[in-house]
Order: structure tokens, then C-alpha cells, then sequence
């Protein structure tokens, strides 16, 4: 990389910071862009720290309350950090009923994580959502493309024992 690095953070590696660069040369002077940019970034770094928002819309010679406002607005950028693997809990009534509230508990406290959180570790993120489409193998948690039925607050542990 031929510039130096626009700030540190423990985040962002060199290596990403070369990606970044190259991701808002390719798209600066293209108008409307600013969404392939975020979400390419977001790829790069796993999410969007408000630093790294600042420094696009700078870049891109956008006000960082615009850059902000359009990160915020859609549901696929984050600015909080995910975990390595992302655990969707099904709130819907079938798997309510069926006792997801008590694995979400379970959750919680082995993991230190809460809902819309990620771990300390970064090993876990934990999404509750409206529904899975799987209401016959409810209570249904996703851990990211596995799907897995039946849950309970006893097997849950040993569910996710599994995703180091």
C-alpha cells in the first residue's frame, strides 16, 4: 500500500486497509455508489466501525452524517462487530410456545452474549427473528446455514459446542 494508514484500529489490518483503498478508488467518481462501497467494506472488515464511516464518507466527499444515516437505515450493514458464527433464534409463535425463550436464556448465561449482541469472544452473535419457515421442527435455531430443530435449553449447549 502506497498511502500510510488513514488511523488504527484493531480491527483493520493493513491487508484490509489495502482492500478499502482500492474499494473506494474503483467507486468514488461513480454516482451512488456509497452502498456498494459500505457493503464492500463491510466484506472486507465484518462490519462498519463508525471510524471506518468516517473515513469513507471523507474519502468519497460525503458528509459522515450521510454516510451514517445510510449505514444505519438498512438492515444489512452493522456497525457492531459479529461473531465468527451467528445464532437465529425463532421468536415465532409455534417456537415460542415450544419454549425458545428458555434456550435464549440458556444462551445468554452460558455465553455472555445477548440478544443482538456479540460474545466478548467474538464467537457468537445472537439474532432473534420473527420466523424461520420451519414451524414443524420448532423451537428452530439457525447457526449460520445449519439449521437445527427440536431445541431445548438442554440440548442447546451441546448444539453449539460444536462451532468453535
Amino acid at each position: 500500500m502506497n498511502r500510510s494508514i488513514p488511523f488504527q484500529h484493531p480491527d483493520i489490518t493493513d491487508e484490509m486497509w489495502s482492500s478499502i483503498e482500492q474499494i473506494i478508488q474503483k467507486n468514488r467518481n461513480k454516482p451512488g455508489s456509497i452502498i456498494t462501497v459500505l457493503r464492500e467494506c463491510q466484506q472486507v472488515v465484518g462490519y462498519l466501525p463508525v471510524e471506518l464511516l468516517d473515513y469513507i464518507g471523507k474519502s468519497m466527499n460525503l458528509a459522515p452524517s450521510e454516510v451514517y444515516g445510510i449505514a444505519s437505515f438498512y438492515a444489512l450493514f452493522s456497525m457492531k462487530p459479529k461473531g465468527r458464527h451467528t445464532i437465529k433464534l425463532c421468536l415465532g409463535t409455534a417456537c415460542y410456545v415450544k419454549g425458545i425463550k428458555e434456550v435464549m436464556a440458556r444462551i445468554e448465561s452460558s455465553y455472555g452474549v445477548k440478544e443482538g449482541d456479540t460474545s466478548e469472544d467474538r464467537r457468537f452473535s445472537l439474532e432473534a427473528v420473527r420466523c424461520l419457515g420451519a414451524c414443524g421442527l420448532a423451537p428452530v435455531m439457525v447457526v449460520n446455514e445449519d439449521t437445527h430443530g427440536g431445541v431445548s435449553s438442554d440440548k442447546v449447549i451441546d448444539i453449539l459446542e460444536r462451532y468453535q
